[in-house]
C-alpha cells in the first residue's frame, strides 16, 4: 500500500477508481480504533466509476505515528494527504471521529468540499452527570478491558457475537497511547456553535441504536445545518459494517442527486 510522510507518520492510503471518472473524488475518513477497511463495502461500490480516497489515521491500522491531541492535527494529516495527490475539491464522508475531522475541514475549507456526510457523528459530545462519572471511572481499568467496554457497547443487540469479537481484537492492537490520546481529543471537539456556517449539503447517517454518541445528540447538531438530510438506519453505532449495503445505497442517492 502506498504510504505518505506526514510529521513523523508514514500514512497509509489507498487512492483508487479512475482519475477521470464521473463526479468529484469521494474522501472517506475512519473513526476511533478502527482503520480504513472500515469502507470496504463503500469503496468497492464507488470505485467502479469514480476516484476514492482512503486513508489509516496516524497511529491506527497501517498508519505509523502517535496519537494527536486534537482533531484539528488529524485534519491536517488528511489534508496534506489530499494536496499530495493534488485532490482540490471533494465529497468528504467521516464515520464518528472521522465525522470530527470531516467537519473540522469542512469549517476551515469551505472552499474544498463539495458534499459533506457524517456518519454516527456529532459536533459536541455531551454527558450526563452519571454517565460523565461513568466515562471518567473508565478510563481507570486496565486498557484491553477499556477497549473491549467501548467496541462491545459500538454494536446493535443481536449482532453477531464473533465478529464483535474480531472488532475488539483489531482495535486492541492499535497503541494504548493513541486510543487514550484520540479519546480524550474526542471529548475536547466542540463545533456545535459554528456547524451553521456549514454550507454545504450534507447527509447526517446515524444508527438507532448508538448509544456511544446518541442519536438525540445527532438531532440537536442537525438542526443547525442550513441544508442538511437526516437518514436514521436500524444499526449501532458501526453503521459502515452492521449495514454497509444500506449506508452504501443511502450515500449512492446522495453523492449522485
Amino acid at each position: 500500500m502506498p504510504q505518505l510522510e506526514v510529521d513523523g507518520a508514514a500514512l497509509t492510503y489507498d487512492d483508487e477508481g479512475p482519475r477521470d471518472g464521473d463526479g468529484t473524488p469521494l474522501v472517506f475518513v475512519h473513526g476511533w480504533t478502527a482503520d480504513r477497511h472500515r469502507w470496504d463495502h463503500q469503496v468497492e461500490h464507488f470505485s467502479v466509476e469514480r476516484r476514492v480516497i482512503r486513508l489509516d489515521l496516524r497511529g491506527h491500522g497501517e498508519s505509523g505515528g502517535s496519537g494527536s491531541r486534537t482533531i484539528g492535527e488529524l485534519a491536517r494529516d488528511v489534508l496534506t494527504l489530499l494536496d499530495h495527490l493534488k485532490v482540490d475539491r471533494f465529497v468528504l464522508i467521516g464515520h464518528s471521529m472521522g465525522g470530527m475531522i470531516a467537519q473540522t475541514i469542512a469549517l476551515g475549507h469551505p472552499e474544498r468540499v463539495e458534499r459533506l456526510v457524517l456518519v454516527n457523528s456529532i459536533s459536541r459530545m455531551t454527558y450526563s452527570r452519571g454517565r460523565g462519572l461513568l466515562m471518567t471511572v473508565s478510563t481507570l481499568v486496565p486498557f484491553k478491558l477499556f477497549v473491549a467496554a467501548n467496541i462491545q457497547r459500538a454494536f446493535a443487540p443481536g449482532y453477531p457475537r464473533e465478529e464483535v469479537r474480531e472488532h475488539i481484537r483489531a482495535s486492541s492492537a492499535t497503541p494504548r497511547e493513541v486510543v487514550m490520546t484520540c479519546y480524550a481529543a474526542m471529548r475536547d471537539f466542540d463545533v456545535l456553535d459554528r456547524v451553521g456556517e456549514i454550507r454545504v449539503p450534507t447527509l447526517l447517517v446515524h444508527g438507532y441504536h448508538d448509544v456511544q454518541l446518541p442519536v438525540k445528540q445527532m438531532l440537536r447538531m442537525a438542526k443547525a445545518y442550513p441544508d442538511a438530510v437526516v437518514r436514521i438506519v436500524d444499526a449501532g453505532h458501526e453503521l459502515p459494517v452492521e449495514k454497509p449495503a444500506e449506508l452504501t445505497a443511502a450515500l449512492d442517492r446522495f453523492v449522485t442527486a
